[in-house]
């Protein structure tokens, strides 16, 4: 689960509706990647990095559950 991104997203106002619409998937889509049921494509990974969360290292945004308890 990628609970930094799931959270910013919150922080931003950003639905989980319209970050689908965002990518250019499904809400259910983007339910199953949050929870990494499936994986996120690069392409999304740098769209969600560059235009939605400049401020924020990718590694950190799409860092799962297992690499925050590491780190």
């Amino acid at each position: 689960m990628f609970n930094n991104l799931e959270k910013l997203l919150r922080e931003k106002g950003i639905t989980k509706r319209s970050y689908a619409e965002f990518l250019g998937v499904s809400e259910k889509t983007i339910q199953n990647k949050i929870k990494g049921t499936t994986d996120f494509t690069f392409t999304e990974v740098e769209k969600t990095n560059r235009i939605l969360f400049p401020e924020y290292n990718w590694s950190y945004l799409f860092a799962t559950e297992n690499e925050q308890k590491v780190s």
